[in-house]
């Protein structure tokens, strides 16, 4: 090739050539939004994408950045689509988009990761609720902005944070949301559906949820403050009880403490979870009340009868008079070998009812009446099993029949399955009849 032929083919423009870059500004100029964002995007695209000459990627990137000042939310939320996933893009490019109105930032801040975690944290100051939002949205949300969020983010970016099971949510940033917004039903049960929760944050939100309940039954002045309150109250032991049940022995004694400095450590839910067949909540509370090793406790306490066992409890701030039923709700264990089943069980609240109906003098009172509520209470969990295995059971539909007239005649309730072996037909006493007969 002559010089002349080297020469002509330098001056030759390629099909990428910078004055390509140049016409495009120009038209630019004359464009409307929507040509310009079309034409952002082709730009943004042969940037990543096309094999540019090094001197052509540096004028295209000038382009890219020149289309930040566009006035049109259109440009620029084009460019943030093209450049928002691509690890290429310029820096200085993305970190501007990120900082735009949401309409623009939050598309980048939803995927990119060009962006230092310091960065994000820094748009989560500055950003409303929407790029907060997108933050906490991200496929990864690292500690550092778990953090940010959890600390200075609006409501509904929070929400989306605690629903984000990719999120690195620490101890401390879960503490926090909760301290903000314990109040919020939809928070709250996002944090309930994390799989690792801390059971103490656990049992606090079972606590705010029982809290709300019974702030909206009073309100709406269905029942009584003094009953709402005990309906809240025996909702949140047994709450405490079944999060205790799935604890680990070291999330059981941070759980076991964490009561114990709200006040909720009481006679009420010990009792209750040994008359659910569950000691471990029990003699982790001996070993917090008392100071002694766990393994010691534990030992005294499957020798109940002893005066060794007598003597840890006598150390605790339990009623004294409480030992005796203590002693039979363990003894009951013992003997009636019922597996946990996440609530009361009626056979060891009568076995130690029994027992305790011996006792004498006006210090038991206030005991029997507890327990008595444990019986009606697990007394109506068992009606309601045996109502729903015999509806579960029951394989044709069944017509019921109400005769009337001046005798009263029995109410069949008939069988319908026409022969196929189903239970025979059930008559029911005259005198209820004639009492349906006088309501009707």
């Amino acid at each position: 090739m002559s010089v002349q032929e080297t020469e002509a083919s330098a001056a030759a423009p390629t099909p990428y050539d910078s004055s390509i870059v140049r016409r495009f500004l120009v038209w630019a100029q004359r464009a409307d939004a929507d040509g310009r964002a079309e034409a952002a995007s082709a730009l943004a695209r042969a940037y990543l994408y096309s094999d540019l000459s090094p001197a052509l990627r540096r004028e295209a990137g000038v382009g890219l950045t020149t289309l930040l000042d566009d006035h049109s939310t259109i440009v620029r939320r084009a460019l943030a689509e093209a450049l928002a996933s691509a690890s290429e893009a310029p820096h200085h490019i993305v970190l501007a988009l990120a900082c735009d109105i949401s309409e623009v930032s939050r598309v980048v801040l939803a995927r990119t990761t060009v962006l230092s975690e310091a960065e994000l944290v820094d748009c989560a100051a500055i950003g409303d609720v929407s790029a907060q939002s997108a933050l906490a949205g991200r496929a990864r949300v690292g500690a550092g902005l778990a953090a940010a969020l959890a600390e200075i983010g609006e409501r509904d970016a929070v929400a989306i944070l605690a629903g984000n099971l990719d999120a690195d949510l620490r101890a401390s940033v879960l503490r926090r949301i909760v301290e903000r917004f314990a109040d919020d039903a939809a928070i709250r049960e996002a944090l309930l559906s994390r799989r690792r929760l801390p059971p103490m944050l656990r049992c606090d939100l079972i606590e705010a949820t029982a809290r709300s309940l019974s702030a909206f039954v009073v309100s709406c002045e269905w029942i009584r403050p003094e009953r709402a309150e005990r309906i809240a109250r025996e909702a949140r032991e047994q709450g405490a009880i079944d999060v205790a049940a799935t604890s680990r022995a070291d999330e059981l004694a941070d759980l076991v403490r964490h009561l114990r400095e709200n006040g909720a450590l009481t006679v009420a839910l010990l009792m209750r979870s040994l008359l659910c067949a569950d000691r471990a909540l029990f003699t982790q509370a001996l070993a917090e009340l008392t100071g002694l090793p766990h393994a010691r406790v534990a030992g005294l306490v499957r020798d109940v009868g002893g005066n060794g066992f007598a003597a840890l409890y006598a150390r605790t701030s339990l009623p004294s008079n409480y030992l005796p039923a203590f002693r039979a709700a363990l003894k009951a264990i013992d003997e009636c070998r019922e597996p946990w089943s996440g609530r009361l069980s009626l056979a060891l609240t009568e076995r130690v009812i029994e027992r305790c109906e011996a006792l004498r003098g006006a210090e038991f009172a206030k005991l029997l009446s507890l327990l008595r509520r444990f019986e009606a209470e697990a007394a109506r969990g068992v009606a309601r099993d045996f109502a729903h295995e015999a509806i579960a059971e029951s394989r044709a539909p069944l017509l019921v029949r109400l005769t009337t007239g001046d005798h009263a005649e029995p109410l069949t309730i008939e069988d319908q399955s026409n022969g196929s072996g189903e239970a025979p037909p059930v008559e029911l006493p005259a005198d209820l009849v004639a009492t349906l007969d006088e309501a009707a």
